[in-house]
């Protein structure tokens, strides 16, 4: 196996490794108490967000990635959130992962208590305990990996993910795991096109996959949107939402290349 492809591996592990870490300085049952302590909003913004007339944009707020490296070594993350929102982002995703993105929670947790856009926690959820401390930490939806998940787990955390008033953008990459992320319950399915096993990028993915996902799932697509005629092609196919990452990290003019993107 090439050394991308463990890649994957490696965050999963790593993840258990710090899920586990944190449950010794905070258990399970401590951090539901935590969360059960302010009431739940169920008006689940973060669907709404996505619901919208017209396409919406999730603008990533990260520092690094696998594939590119170091991608702002400043990284004034409050600042970069706040010119998404100005920009007319319709929602903000933030890495928490530590190692291979140098994410972090309190990135999370200051985000979601500065702007007024839901904010989503991209991270690479293990354990159901990811859920409820994306609860605590302000987020209003949570990423759900087909490819590291089971079909108990995508169910369980799905409904979960209800119950707390969290949104489930639930990830697939091929023809098999849009089934089991309908078969699951999502209500919001996000194309990957990157594979995240050797990180290679085809935006077709989500054009091919769209088919299978019938019009009352909010279809996402991830990963690779670079140009206005890439935003083009997936509105043709009935995308309602695209999650931006790089293209807009390593713009200067974060607002501007939104607006490029928007066709403005």
């Amino acid at each position: 196996m090439k050394k991308e492809q463990n890649i994957l591996e490696a965050i999963v592990k790593g993840t258990r490794e710090r899920v586990n870490h944190k449950k010794k300085n905070l258990t399970l049952e401590e951090l539901q108490d935590q969360v059960r302590s302010f009431p739940a909003a169920m008006d689940f913004p973060f669907e709404k967000a996505l619901r919208t007339k017209g396409l919406s944009f999730i603008c990533e707020v990260k520092k690094a990635s696998p594939s590119r490296g170091i991608i702002s070594p400043d990284f004034p993350y409050l600042k970069i959130a706040q010119e998404y929102e100005q920009a007319g982002a319709s929602a903000i995703s933030c890495l928490t992962e530590p190692v291979y993105f140098q994410g972090k929670d309190e990135y999370l947790r200051e985000i979601a208590e500065t702007v007024s856009v839901p904010v989503l926690r991209k991270d690479f959820v293990v354990d159901a305990y990811m859920i409820w401390e994306a609860k605590l930490l302000g987020a209003s939806a949570v990423l759900l990996i087909c490819a590291i998940l089971t079909d108990r787990e995508l169910e369980e955390w799905i409904r979960l993910c209800h119950s707390l008033g969290l949104s489930a953008l639930v990830e697939v990459h091929t023809e098999g795991e849009v089934l089991r992320a309908r078969q699951a319950g999502a209500r919001i399915i996000g194309v990957n096109n990157r594979d995240l096993k050797t990180f290679q990028v085809d935006i077709n993915v989500s054009q091919r996959l769209k088919k299978l996902v019938p019009q009352e799932i909010i279809f996402v697509s991830e990963s690779g949107i670079r140009t206005r005629a890439d935003i083009e092609l997936l509105e043709r196919h009935g995308t309602d939402a695209v999650l931006i990452g790089e293209t807009l990290m390593c713009s200067r003019d974060k607002k501007e290349q939104l607006n490029r993107l928007k066709g403005k």
